[in-house]
């Protein structure tokens, strides 16, 4: 009886492999062709030059190399920024006309790597016009004129909010004595609506012994997965959060790749940068973030980008930001 059985299965695997390939066709899917837009990446911050990069957008199963990354940099648009009736024309300013010892200022500004700035001619869109530069509580207007089309947004600097506290803790029971992650503190004022954005950099260089020797950790300031919240659920309360260290962008830094990766140190010494942001910011960084952190999996719930760009994608963010530190000790 047993062998009978055994030979029974055997035989309905053997029919049930014979049934898939032999159902086996194939078929050819045809994709509509999606038009190119404008994709902007647009911030203002108090006591700072608006800074607007913008790219084209491309299908997602179109071919990609160098030549085809560079060519969807948009350079010769007309930009504009306004603020209470003033309007101040933008300057392209490209990185392969940045004398090499202002590159780290523009590496920390702008957030592209050395590497990025040294592979493209990446061109921003900024102004030594102080006079629109970031104000708090102030409405600033975004208009772009590109090959024909035109886009616009606008977006509000809030009044900056600082953290009550914030500190570097271990996790666990003390098994793990160096590695650790971020805390703080936050009031949000009895006013629904808030929202708020969390970025951080580790201002430390990298030990004689490491890959990066004498190289900063973090150049610029880094917003990990799930960076941005509003207050729906704690208006009006003071409520601690906790975040682990986020990454560049396609990072190989070692500490990116191995156990460390998420992780501060002790001996790092971590610059915070904690805004506030206007709601339009709010949904267009949470919604950029999920379909992140799904990272194409078939699971996901399928969502949309809310982009906050009239006649294009992307973004303009005005950022009411405080500054605080903290140094890891254990």
């Amino acid at each position: 009886m047993t062998r009978t059985l055994h030979f029974s299965i055997y035989f309905f695997g053997i029919a049930l492999v014979g049934i898939l390939l032999g159902c086996e066709k194939e078929i050819t899917v045809d994709l509509p062709t999606v038009a190119s837009k404008i994709v902007v990446e647009g911030t203002i911050e108090q006591g700072q030059p608006p800074l607007i990069f913008l790219t084209k957008s491309q299908g997602y199963f179109e071919p990609t190399n160098l030549n085809d990354l560079d060519n969807l940099i948009v350079r010769g648009a007309e930009v504009y920024v306004t603020n209470n009736g003033n309007e101040v024309q933008l300057t392209e300013i490209c990185s392969a006309d940045v004398p090499a010892d202002l590159l780290p200022l523009v590496i920390e500004l702008t957030g592209f790597s050395a590497e990025q700035l040294a592979a493209f001619n990446i061109c921003l869109y900024t102004t030594f016009d102080q006079s629109i530069w970031g104000e708090a509580d102030q409405v600033y207007g975004l208009r772009i004129e590109s090959d024909g089309e035109t886009l616009t947004s606008q977006t509000k600097i809030n009044t900056p909010i600082a953290l009550d506290s914030a500190w570097f803790e271990i996790p666990g029971d003390g098994s793990n004595d160096s590695l650790g992650f971020t805390y703080a503190i936050l009031t949000d004022p009895d006013t629904l609506g808030n929202a708020y954005r969390w970025q951080a950099r580790r201002l430390n260089t990298y030990p004689s012994w490491s890959e990066n020797a004498g190289e900063i950790k973090d150049p610029n300031y880094i917003a990990p997965l799930g960076s941005t919240t509003d207050d729906a659920f704690f208006n009006g309360l003071s409520f601690e959060f906790g975040y682990f260290r986020g990454a560049a962008p396609n990072s190989f830094k070692e500490d990116d790749r191995n156990e460390e990766a998420g992780f501060y140190k002790v001996g790092d010494t971590i610059a915070i940068r904690g805004s506030v942001i206007d709601l339009g910011a709010f949904r267009y960084i949470s919604s950029f973030e999920d379909q992140a952190a799904s990272q194409g999996s078939p699971f996901a719930s399928p969502a949309n980008i809310q982009t906050n760009i009239n006649g294009g994608l992307g973004s303009w963010i005005g950022y009411g930001a405080s500054y605080d530190t903290i140094i890891c000790i254990p």
